[in-house]
């Protein structure tokens, strides 16, 4: 397994002296969002995980590696790179074997993060069930790896272009339990809330990192999610928001854009037709959930030291 995987010296250090250590995906680097947007953003996400008391471990596919941690010219090159993969659990090895640069997504970000024993991964929103999955069978891989794969996912809610209470569903009978934080709905991304109640919630970051000590303690197999609106100040209007991923739906369909080209074209066309105003919007619910999950992640560290 050592000859995959290489940690950054940061995140070796945090290691060797027991800091927390919190999860970064590089698909919303290289698939989210263009240069030089990208790595403006995903510096500032490290910033706010140093400066919230734990280590970020950026994690990408370079050179035949599973890089735990990037440094700042390897973040730069895959930032500015065209032809980076895509990479998902089907992908992954493949990707790794023949050397090529790849992105993680959220399944495979929780994969590479457990075989480097993290437990906290800081992402914008999961993915879940496509709208007309009931005919596609167009379900993300990241609710399957929540089902399978012990870490917590901190985010804001599932992707608002998809079907929400299909998803709920989904982790519902998987098992996989979905906590609010400081909401007792589901947050839909873009909006601070949604029709989809929760069955769990809670306003302290203790009690859910006790949680999820507690559920690995008695060997509950799998992940969590933890659902973290997007601050009030940076939400978008809903009916507002909903028009505009109806339209890129439609555009979607016409297209037959389907599978995992549909995500990067639906924000795509949702960033297009809002004039940059849902890119702001995810931005900052990405930093927001980096302060919350790294609260998160300095909490579970000290419960199990």
């Amino acid at each position: 397994m050592k000859q995959y995987i290489e940690l950054s010296k940061e995140v070796q250090q945090a290691k060797e002296e027991g800091k927390a250590i919190v999860a970064l995906e590089s698909t919303i680097i290289s698939h989210g969002m263009p240069y030089p947007q990208n790595i403006k953003m995903a510096r500032e996400i490290e910033q706010i995980v140093r400066d919230n008391g734990a280590v970020p471990a950026t994690i990408a596919i370079m050179d035949g590696k599973i890089k735990i941690g990037l440094t700042d010219d390897e973040l730069e090159l895959f930032g500015n790179s065209s032809d980076v993969a895509k990479v998902s659990r089907r992908d992954l090895a493949q990707i790794v074997a023949t050397k090529k640069l790849g992105a993680t997504t959220v399944a495979t970000t929780m994969i590479c993060a457990e075989l480097a024993d993290i437990k906290v991964f800081v992402t914008g929103g999961i993915g879940g069930v496509h709208r007309g999955a009931e005919t596609t069978m167009d379900i993300s891989a990241d609710l399957e790896e929540l089902a399978q794969t012990d870490v917590a996912v901190v985010c804001a809610g599932a992707k608002s272009i998809l079907d929400l209470a299909l998803t709920l569903e989904y982790l519902e009978t998987k098992g996989v339990p979905v906590i609010g934080y400081e909401t007792e709905v589901l947050p839909a991304f873009f909006t601070r809330t949604s029709e989809h109640q929760l069955h769990s919630s809670t306003d302290s970051v203790d009690v859910i990192a006790e949680t999820l000590k507690t559920k690995w303690d008695l060997n509950l197999k799998g992940g969590a999610v933890i659902a973290n609106p997007i601050p009030e100040e940076h939400a978008m209007d809903e009916d507002y928001i909903n028009g505009i991923i109806n339209q890129a739906i439609k555009e979607a369909e016409e297209n037959h854009i389907l599978g995992k080209d549909s995500t990067p074209f639906l924000l795509g066309k949702i960033t297009e037709l809002t004039d940059g105003k849902s890119l702001d919007a995810n931005i900052e619910l990405v930093k927001h959930n980096a302060k919350v999950g790294t609260q998160i992640a300095v909490s579970f560290n000290n419960q199990v030291k």
